[in-house]
């Protein structure tokens, strides 16, 4: 019994020991992430919304708009303030050091336009896939109103300029000092996890969206430039997805082209 105490205080020792040895900041970052990721999942979002304030407002039509605008403002405080918070009293350091600054302007627009570029045509044809075209915009009435479309989209580049600092900012930064290039795989897991439940096609892109968005704000040392990239996606899916439900049209040829683009005019 006493050899069993023994060798049981001795490898607690030995692990506060390791424990002390290890990069403070770096546990503080990933603890720190999970804890936030934590609130978010609970506490901020449309779920948290829907369980607490969605009876009580039910009768009111613009409730679903409330349920994104909590999500999207509550989000920004747990992804943004709370991150900047830490890096600001905890590690007493510039937030600009995170992503905040412009960088390698040159390099970071030319990589954001050619990314667009390159997406924009997919992006056509998998919004021709009603399964995906019937997904975006997430509140189903933007579709059907423009003034809630843009106010949907206002309150989306709050989210993402959010939602890219705590990955390509807080996340990608905090751990550059220690792991380097390998930073950029990190981050990219729980933003494809993060992901699970959508639609197959982007879930597996973002394996490969994760990574180019680590490498451009790593390479420039700025998160602008992933919130364009990001933006210009997710703002392109919902208005091609909303262009193709006004005109019920799903096609991928030059009629569908035109078809869709009298919605606009």
């Amino acid at each position: 019994m006493n050899s069993t105490k023994f060798k049981i205080k001795k490898e607690f020792f030995e692990l506060i020991e390791i424990i002390k040895k290890l990069d403070k900041k770096v546990i503080i970052v990933f603890i720190s992430i999970a804890i936030i990721q934590t609130i978010s999942w609970y506490y901020t979002s449309r779920m948290f919304f829907k369980l607490i304030f969605f009876d009580a407002l039910s009768s009111n039509p613009d409730v679903y708009l409330y349920e994104f605008v909590y999500w999207y403002v509550g989000d920004f405080i747990t992804l943004f303030i709370i991150p900047a918070l830490i890096i600001k009293l905890v590690f007493k350091e510039k937030v600009k050091d995170y992503g905040l600054r412009v960088g390698d302007f040159n390099t970071g627009i030319k990589l954001s336009v050619l990314f667009l570029v390159v997406m924009i045509p997919i992006i056509w044809f998998v919004t021709s896939q009603q399964a995906f075209g019937l997904t975006y915009p997430l509140l189903d009435q933007a579709r059907d109103s423009w003034k809630i479309f843009i106010l949907y989209e206002i309150g989306l580049l709050f989210y993402l300029f959010a939602w890219e600092f705590i990955w390509r900012g807080f996340m990608l930064f905090g751990l550059k000092e220690k792991f380097g290039y390998y930073a950029v795989i990190i981050q990219m897991i729980p933003f494809l996890i993060l992901h699970n439940g959508k639609p197959p096609v982007e879930t597996f892109g973002v394996i490969l969206g994760g990574i180019a968005l680590g490498i451009l704000a790593y390479r420039t040392q700025s998160i602008y430039y992933c919130i364009v990239t990001h933006a210009g996606i997710m703002i392109s899916i919902d208005l091609l997805s909303t262009l193709r439900h006004r005109a019920s049209d799903f096609g991928l040829g030059i009629n569908s082209v035109l078809h869709i683009l009298k919605q606009i005019i």
